[in-house]
């Protein structure tokens, strides 16, 4: 389907090719021993903390471009999309207090990606509540964070540090997020509720409880934040552009010609559809 995906938004070839291992060390081996054959490779389906150090590696160890889009597809997305969420709220990125909940591939790039950007204020859950330095049971990655996020080491659960902020961002599970929660963030809060197939809260019940923007992942709801925006442009940019390395300043870039797309911001629709022409090629062009 993704290869599909390829073909039809951005003119790329792409191959899909399942590995029958889990070990860090075979993925790595096997992809190095198959890059010749390719001008690109799209890791997908890799769980943390492995896929860090599987595309860490691979980044460093070929000479073509490697991207990991259950990483930076999604982050990238996001960004978009909250880019005119907070221009329709009359919010900057240095006021905004951000919740980020789920700290796998897609939360931790997401929160990489938004500190790069200019996000100052943010705070990342995982499932035992919020990440802050110090905090004795973190992988090194959930730790490099720690020192970059929740600057006043705020702890607790989910519904602990939730109150008071402008931005939820959920890459996690189903129903996380009920109407008491939403009500105890600042007025006409920004909701980014994007685990799939059940959101961490439905657009209804959020919209029910006062939120001012609601997005998922989903198809059938506006807003719908989807991978499919990025993969394809990212890679004919770099095809086109002789990109070896991708990095988050062409994601970044991405990621605002992206929302450029959407010429006027509306509470449901803050990112362009995924059949707009325009899409793979607005997002190509970052890619330099």
């Amino acid at each position: 389907g993704k290869c599909i995906l390829f073909k039809e938004f951005a003119g790329v070839d792409a191959i899909p090719i399942c590995l029958d291992t889990q070990d860090e060390e075979e993925i790595i081996k096997t992809v190095k021993y198959l890059a010749p054959v390719f001008g690109g490779i799209n890791l997908e389906d890799i769980s943390a903390p492995k896929c860090f150090t599987i595309e860490t590696r691979l980044k460093a160890e070929l000479d073509i471009p490697v991207m990991h889009d259950d990483q930076h597809g999604a982050a990238t997305a996001t960004l978009a999309g909250l880019i005119n969420a907070l221009k329709l709220r009359g919010l900057t990125k240095a006021e905004a207090r951000v919740v980020i909940n789920g700290a796998g591939a897609a939360g931790i790039a997401t929160t990489k990606l938004l500190l790069e950007y200019g996000f100052s204020n943010i705070i990342i859950c995982d499932s035992k509540g919020a990440i802050y330095k110090g905090r004795t049971d973190l992988t090194p990655i959930k730790s490099a964070l720690a020192g970059l996020t929740n600057k006043s080491k705020v702890r607790g659960e989910l519904k602990d540090v939730l109150p008071g902020a402008d931005v939820f961002i959920g890459v996690s599970i189903a129903n996380v997020l009920n109407k008491a929660m939403v009500r105890s963030m600042k007025a006409k809060p920004i909701i980014f509720a994007l685990a799939n197939p059940i959101p961490e809260i439905l657009p209804e019940a959020a919209k029910a409880a006062g939120a001012f923007i609601v997005a998922t992942g989903r198809s059938d709801f506006p807003n719908q934040v989807n991978n499919a925006l990025i993969f394809p442009g990212v890679f004919r940019g770099a095809l086109d552009n002789g990109v070896v390395k991708i990095n988050n300043t062409m994601l970044i870039r991405a990621a605002e010609s992206l929302a450029g797309l959407v010429a006027e911001p509306t509470s449901d629709e803050i990112l362009p559809s995924v059949f707009n022409k325009d899409v793979a090629a607005a997002v190509a062009k970052a890619i330099f």
